[in-house]
């Protein structure tokens, strides 16, 4: 055993040995290189990857061949089949297990000089304290919330003083992007939201009434019959309603299932459910049933665009490059947006995307609505104005001097509160008062003052 401990160690000296040809040299970007540079100390930095999927992995094996001695990773998914021809740390008797924790003994296996410390969970279930032991965050993720949850966190622990940069990553086809987000002081992930790739939608009388393609079934089967039937479900007084799942054609046993509110992509029988109504739904209206299965059902829920495992490849060694930059600080970091195009030929362009002052996340959070006294806008004009700006989940409302004007949650708030929502908003508030919009996709409160406008003659 000590024998392959001291070869391990043997090893992690070369790599270091070798990073010592770039960190102890000067150059135009660092003039005053320390020769005595303690490798030990720098390659010991605590990184956290979060996500262990195709750019997860990519990430976590270039950090440990880095050299980088303790990663931490966190995800909540579990291995699937189709992971497998991009995700090389798994294998098929991987399937079904933590992303996470078959990440590390993968890494540990092949690097035993790298302790990788997996978390089997969401990236909300931890607190700031835990993110705040960190020196540096990157992040390879396939959702929109989960990249705009962890960039408010960071965003929210540095305005408390704690500075932890985020590398964030992201790939779609043969397109991706890589960039460097200092928290409080360049842009942030919210900054960025209108860029992203609008989501493909149908028009709803044509899901509802007149469907002509696969993707009109499984839009109504995920958007309007998942609803009706789950509410109905959860009024009934009887036990749950029994649902015959199918499994690719072939009858299963009937089972005794409820009905959530919420549909959950992660739970396999949501899924198989989608796929039942969408297929039944198809052939009574004469479509072509043969693509819908689990995965053409979750590329339209998820909105799934198909991983390309070298485009991946790509990004992630972007990002363990800026990560090193950072942590070494052996050359200037990236400034701040890097997009790779692979669908023309191969293309590359780096732009500094500017700070916006009316973020929501790292932002001022002050802005002014201007009205008619004639024709004062309604409360739910208000909401809706700031809800579709801001991207907001269920945004509260109230005055400053604190009276309820709207709450979304609890439910007794709700109802109580909802009447105001067609009520013009001098009914409620002066004018010279401000309202404050509270909601979990915010680090702060939106304040919005009154302006009043006087009409044309």
């Amino acid at each position: 055993m000590a024998s392959v401990a001291e070869s391990a160690a043997q090893k992690d000296e070369l790599r270091h040995d070798q990073w010592s040809q770039i960190l102890r040299r000067p150059g135009p970007f660092a003039p005053d290189v320390d020769p005595q540079l303690d490798f030990h100390d720098l390659f010991s930095s605590k990184i956290l990857v979060v996500g262990a999927g195709g750019l997860g992995c990519e990430i976590l094996k270039n950090l440990a061949l880095s050299g980088f001695r303790e990663l931490h990773v966190i995800d909540m998914d579990t291995i699937d089949v189709s992971n497998l021809n991009r995700q090389f740390l798994f294998t098929e008797h991987d399937v079904g297990n933590s992303k996470a924790s078959v990440a590390a003994k993968a890494i540990m296996r092949r690097i035993p000089s790298t302790t990788v410390i997996p978390f089997h969970g969401r990236i909300q279930d931890k607190s700031f304290d835990y993110y705040k032991q960190f020196q540096l965050v990157v992040c390879g993720l396939d959702s929109v919330e989960a990249r705009r949850w962890i960039n408010s966190t960071l965003v929210s622990i540095a305005k408390g003083g704690d500075f932890l940069p985020l590398i964030d990553g992201g790939s779609e086809g043969l397109k991706g992007q890589a960039r460097v987000i200092l928290p409080s002081i360049t842009s942030c992930y919210e900054c960025s939201l209108e860029m992203l790739t609008p989501k493909t939608s149908y028009p709803i009388c044509t899901i509802a009434n007149t469907p002509r393609l696969p993707e009109h079934c499984v839009e109504w089967a995920f958007l309007l019959e998942w609803p009706r039937v789950a509410v109905n479900n959860s009024e009934n007084t009887k036990s749950s309603q029994e649902i015959s799942l199918q499994d690719e054609g072939s009858l299963r046993e009937e089972t005794s299932v409820s009905l959530a509110p919420a549909f959950d992509p992660d739970i396999p029988w949501h899924v198989d459910w989608i796929v039942d109504r969408a297929r039944a739904r198809a052939a009574a209206f004469e479509i072509n049933a043969q693509d819908i299965d689990r995965f053409f059902v979750l590329g339209i829920v998820k909105r799934i665009i198909p991983a390309v495992a070298s485009t991946n490849a790509i990004i992630a060694a972007a990002c363990c490059n800026e990560a090193l930059k950072i942590l070494t600080d052996c050359n200037p970091t990236l400034d701040n947006y890097m997009m790779f195009v692979g669908e023309d030929a191969t293309y590359t362009f780096t732009f500094n995307l500017e700070k916006r002052s009316d973020c929501s996340v790292c932002g001022a959070l002050t802005e002014s609505y201007p009205f008619s006294k004639a024709r004062p806008p309604l409360l739910s004009t208000l909401i809706h104005h700031y809800q579709t700006k801001y991207q907001l989940h269920s945004p509260s409302v109230s005055s400053t001097s604190g009276f309820p004007l709207y709450f979304s949650s609890p439910l007794p708030l709700q109802q109580a509160t909802a009447t105001n929502l067609s009520k013009s908003i001098l009914d409620l508030i002066s004018p010279s008062q401000q309202l404050v919009f509270t909601d979990k996709a915010l680090t702060t409160s939106l304040y919005i003052s009154l302006q009043e406008i006087t009409d044309g003659p």
